[in-house]
């Protein structure tokens, strides 16, 4: 099985990183066998912008047969305590398109695109996970992805009521677009680090929230190839 795991940062993933450095074989500097199956790791740069470049690139040499996005977030969700980690079903482009007045209206809303055209569900890039060769049993969010990260009232009043998400991220419509594209089964792993309010950085918890997602995705990946293997012996 080839898996890839691909992030913003390589500080979000360090201790998984270190995990493979200690329980795999390194093929290349990004490349590991581990248990019967080949790991991938892209960091893919903050930003749609990068991350679109990156997995283009990658996937145009390389066909995984399964894709992981790691990484934290912000969430609108106060019932939701920081540290938790979650896998984003949905996906809303949420700053890309035009202003009016005090409205902003996505590509939807002004007709360049259709809703539901490939690869969206209505006017999200939706992951059902059924796909997914292991059962999902992590909160299911909706999320947002954004250029510039929401830290005032009005933003996050807007984004609150046009899109009602649980979080927002600044990669994860692109890495579902690519997946979605090229008909990869993936799933997206993201850790909340802050809540989405006015930026008080003093109040996010990223050493808790990078622990708790880099423990998670060990265990994801552990899964997988321990689901791989039971899958060839029984074939």
């Amino acid at each position: 099985m080839k898996i890839l795991v691909t992030a913003a940062t390589s500080l979000e993933i360090k201790p998984f990183l270190q995990y493979l450095e200690q329980h795999s074989q390194q093929v290349s500097d990004y490349r590991f066998r581990l248990t019967g199956c080949e790991v991938d790791v892209l960091i893919a740069g903050i930003g749609m912008m990068h991350t679109a470049f990156s997995l283009g690139k990658y996937l145009t040499l390389h066909t995984p047969h399964v894709a992981i996005q790691a990484g934290i977030c912000g969430t609108f969700r106060k019932d939701w305590h920081l540290g938790a980690v979650v896998a984003v079903e949905r996906e809303h482009l949420a700053d890309l398109g035009a202003e009016d007045n005090d409205q902003f209206k996505d590509l939807f809303d002004i007709s360049l695109w259709k809703e539901s055209q490939h690869p969206f569900t209505g006017t999200s890039l939706v992951n059902t996970f059924h796909a997914w060769p292991l059962t999902q049993d992590l909160p299911a969010a909706s999320g947002v992805s954004v250029n510039r990260v929401s830290g005032s009232a009005p933003t996050i009043a807007l984004l609150e009521a046009k899109y009602q998400p649980d979080t927002e991220s600044m990669e994860g419509a692109a890495f579902h677009y690519a997946c979605l594209q090229e008909n990869i089964p993936f799933l997206q792993i993201r850790s909340i680090s802050n809540y989405v309010e006015i930026r008080d950085k003093s109040k996010w918890q990223i050493p808790t929230a990078v622990k708790n997602l880099n423990d998670e995705l060990v265990r994801t990946v552990e899964q997988l190839c321990a689901h791989y293997t039971t899958a060839i012996k029984n074939f």
